[in-house]
């Protein structure tokens, strides 16, 4: 590894520091430096006492650099060579220029990335940066609401070693410089207006909607981890034996489905009000956000994970809260299972396309083709007998919806307790096999919502 205009070396910590912080904060791609590694032989020496110095990093730059660095940078303990270094990664920031806040926006403060040195920045550069700094962020955008209370959030940060004293507000920077709250903290707050979907649909289009769950009016952190929790469920396990061994697969791989989930909910422009949504179909699950790629951005750059965050306060809370780890590993770790094909970007929007595992879809073509059949031959299933049964209880069921019934009295006349059992192996492949209709077709999850055997003429 060599320095260069992304990556760059300290033997020890020294008080150039922030220099080549604010150098790396206005540079597009942002970068990473190294404590600990000799700049000349490019030599791990290690350092002493690396929790220290990781905690003494983390307040010079929160203290020392303006605008706020907050949720741009991150500081771990590093080894290389059975020596533990210091690794700093810094994002890109939106508010550009960065400056040594003593020093203020001038020649003196400002620094930019120039091969692998960190540079005085010209004071024309200074002027057009300053220009057209980008001000309409959930940072700076007043709540509608200033009612804001923050339980849940409080609950949360307790079970971290962060505890939210009488100045969290202002120390998550969830307030204006007018001191109102801000639209980061109405999103994080007990009570908003915002609500992530969940849908569900029978086929591989959206024609026919079988479920539409709702996430939300409440801290964004609880909508989260309903969303994750709700997607763990329906990324099913399914096996087949073969002729020497049991196969077991999910339909999407964990790790990139909570990556995926994550990446879209913080790096959301929620600047035009619109959340980010979450569709399941019969083979595939697609999650769409609002914003397309980070400006001056090539596809190419964004696939090799330099990170710029879109909502700093919450990139710095979720990051508290260990729902996010390292900046910029989010893609590198979808990249892992899945090719880049599965991003598509327009001018406003970023849509993430996670193919189920071939094979394993839980409804397939050849289930609607088949009147009677509820598991399709030959795919993965648990045994004859519990097909045997469900085909069984499909007949049961038809029979009974020859008049409209609600799905809880459908499940006690079956005697069923599970309901998402009883949803993916008996009522979504009838549906999907045209054997059975919604009585309300265009709401589907409305409480007055019942089934019906739809008569073969």
């Amino acid at each position: 590894m060599q320095e260069s205009n992304r990556i760059e070396f300290k033997r020890e910590l020294t008080d150039s520091l922030e220099k080549a912080v604010i150098a790396f904060l206005n540079y597009r791609d942002g970068g990473v430096i190294y404590i600990g590694i000799d700049d000349k032989t490019h030599t791990a020496v290690g350092i002493t006492n690396a929790d220290a110095t990781q905690l003494k990093i983390k307040d010079r730059i929160k203290n020392n650099i303006s605008p706020s660095t907050m949720g741009l940078f991150d500081v771990i303990v590093d080894r290389r060579d059975e020596k533990q270094i210091v690794k700093i990664t810094v994002a890109s920031g939106s508010e550009k220029p960065y400056y040594l806040s003593k020093l203020g926006m001038s020649a003196k403060g400002c620094f930019i990335r120039i091969g692998s040195a960190s540079e005085p920045m010209p004071a024309k550069i200074i002027e057009n940066l300053f220009a057209s700094r980008i001000r309409n962020s959930i940072g700076t955008i007043r709540a509608r609401n200033q009612a804001l209370t923050f339980e849940q959030l409080k609950i949360y940060y307790h079970e971290t070693p962060f505890k939210l004293n009488d100045q969290f507000a202002r120390n998550l920077e969830l307030l204006t410089t007018n001191g109102d709250f801000n639209y980061a903290a109405y999103l994080l707050a007990d009570v908003n207006g915002v609500s992530i979907k969940v849908a569900k649909y029978v086929g591989t289009n959206r024609v026919n909607l079988i479920e539409n769950e709702e996430y939300g009016y409440c801290s964004l952190v609880k909508a989260t981890k309903a969303v994750l929790e709700k997607l763990k469920v329906e990324n099913k396990t399914f096996a087949r034996i073969t002729a020497d061994k049991r196969e077991e697969r999910k339909l999407l791989n964990p790790m990139a489905l909570r990556e995926g989930v994550i990446n879209a909910i913080i790096h959301n422009n929620y600047t035009n009000e619109v959340p980010p949504k979450f569709e399941l179909f019969a083979n595939r699950l697609e999650i769409t956000s609002a914003g397309g790629l980070p400006g001056g951005f090539n596809e190419d750059e964004f696939f090799m994970g330099y990170s710029v965050p879109q909502n700093k306060e919450l990139m710095r809370i979720f990051r508290d809260l260990d729902m996010v780890e390292q900046l910029g590993s989010g893609v590198p770790r979808i990249l892992e299972h899945y090719p880049r094909t599965i991003y598509h970007f327009t001018a406003h929007f970023t849509r993430l396309v996670f193919p189920f595992t071939e094979g394993f879809n839980q409804v397939t073509g050849q289930a609607t083709g088949q009147a009677e059949s509820i598991l399709t031959e030959g795919a993965y299933q648990n045994t004859d007998q519990a097909t045997g049964q469900a085909t069984g209880q499909a007949k049961i069921l038809l029979k009974f919806c020859e008049t409209p019934h609600s799905t809880k009295e459908i499940m006690a006349y079956l005697d069923l307790s599970h309901r998402e059992s009883f949803r993916d192996t008996l009522l979504l492949p009838l549906i999907t096999a045209g054997k059975l209709a919604l009585t309300i077709p265009e709401k589907p999850s409305s409480p007055n919502q019942r089934y019906i055997t739809v008569k073969i003429k």
